[in-house]
């Protein structure tokens, strides 16, 4: 399937997820593979060129991830970019609307639970960030924060002010 957004142009848009862990997949056995084959959790993150990805939850999912308990795996696949890897997202995600952004969280290959893109509106980058973390407290074991402290300080989420990146959820 052939991308609908330049890839190079949203490149960003998925650095940013990178910068913090996040793996990018391309192809629905990548999907398939990081989801369904591994035990543990695996945290997936549709993103999206709309205004409530950048705003709210990329910012939100990246501090989250500063979390004392984290998932095991944390992949990404962009909407209107990685066809393929999106829809096998989805097709993993039964009875939940076409949403992007997306974040869920899958243990064992089990979707635990899904912030879709009509909560996310409603959200701030803290209160993404609030709900993950009680989501990670409650169902991963892997320690956190995915990268240092300092490092993620460095880390500009689009400066939207709406939370400090060097305070740490416990």
């Amino acid at each position: 399937m052939q991308p609908i957004y330049d890839p190079e142009a949203v490149r960003f848009m998925w650095e940013e997820l990178e910068s913090v862990g996040f793996r990018s997949l391309r192809t629905a056995d990548e999907v398939e593979e990081a989801i369904i084959n591994n035990q543990g959790t695996t945290l997936v993150v549709i993103n999206s060129v709309c205004g409530c990805a950048a705003g709210g939850a990329r910012p939100g999912v990246m501090k989250a991830l500063q979390n004392k308990i984290i998932p095991d795996r944390l992949i990404t696949v962009f909407a209107g970019v990685d066809q393929e890897a999106v829809q096998e997202a989805r097709r993993r995600m039964p009875n939940i609307p076409p949403s992007s952004p997306c974040i869920a969280l899958f243990k064992n290959g089990e979707l635990l639970t899904v912030l879709e893109r009509r909560h996310l509106e409603k959200m701030n980058p803290e209160m993404i960030s609030e709900s993950l973390c009680r989501t990670f407290n409650e169902h991963c074991s892997a320690p956190g924060p995915s990268i240092p402290p300092e490092e993620f300080a460095r880390i500009n989420p689009l400066d939207n002010g709406c939370f400090n990146p060097a305070a740490s959820v416990s």
